[in-house]
């Protein structure tokens, strides 16, 4: 098994949304002294917060675009950040979109953007970055699921979400499968609520109150309980986990 060098780097999709689980987590493993990729479908705001990560945690940043739905794109974007970034060593599967639309009123084309983008996407970060982490013995990959997948929607998104979110779980664990002899390990994130845009813009008091009904905590999630979720599964120390789903929904999987 290898071991982190000392200058390591995390590749972090769908992180420039101003309010998102992304940008969360690119901002606070930068404050703990990772270096930081960035990818994204806006060139400009991937740039902007590469220099804004570099000049507020003194620590190397970079960011490509690309659409995480387009393998040749994801492949380009990642062999940029390894080209100007110190060694791979963590991948935050982040980027993800919301579906709210009723099953009996969905169409094809919904359908295949959710799973596009929640699924596929989650596939073509992986793929690449396991080739670098096999080479160098060593990689923790993160990815979000949702309660959504084990509850069959219930929050905000509905049918094409819940059954990325639940394909996420099972790409997860056969990866785990597969690339442990290489010294990598594969790990999910659920989140309930998170007060982020993808729960349809940002919660009014009165939704917040229905969403905590549902919950056995007294508040919804806020980006920064996913992203120390993050940190803690691709810190050193967690190598002995793998495979598994982290819950961090307050209790909703349970209520």
């Amino acid at each position: 098994m290898g071991t982190f060098p000392e200058e390591k780097t995390v590749i972090v999709t769908g992180a420039a949304s101003p309010r998102g689980i992304g940008r969360a987590t690119a901002l606070h493993l930068a404050a703990q002294g990772w270096n930081i990729g960035i990818i994204d479908l806006d060139a400009e705001a991937c740039t902007t917060l590469a220099a804004e990560i570099q000049q507020t945690y003194n620590v190397q940043a970079a960011g490509a675009a690309a659409n995480v739905t387009d393998e040749v794109s994801v492949r380009r974007a990642i062999d940029e950040l390894e080209a100007a970034l110190p060694q791979i060593c963590a991948l935050a599967n982040i980027a993800g979109v919301a579906s709210p639309i009723p099953y009996l009123d969905l169409d094809a084309a919904e359908w295949d953007r959710v799973l596009n983008v929640n699924l596929n996407g989650v596939h073509y970060a992986t793929r690449r970055v396991a080739e670098t982490m096999v080479k160098n013995g060593v990689g923790r990959i993160v990815s979000l699921s949702s309660v959504s997948a084990q509850i069959g929607g219930g929050s905000y998104s509905k049918t094409p979400y819940s059954v990325a979110k639940a394909g996420v779980i099972g790409l997860t664990r056969a990866v785990a499968r597969e690339l442990g002899p290489h010294g990598i390990t594969m790990n999910a994130i659920a989140p309930g609520p998170i007060d982020t845009d993808i729960m349809g813009g940002t919660l009014s008091d009165e939704r917040k109150r229905e969403l905590v009904q549902g919950l056995l905590v007294d508040r919804v999630g806020v980006p920064a309980d996913i992203a120390a979720a993050v940190e803690f599964l691709i810190s050193d120390q967690s190598g002995f986990i793998t495979g598994q789903t982290l819950n961090v929904d307050g209790g909703m999987y349970m209520h």
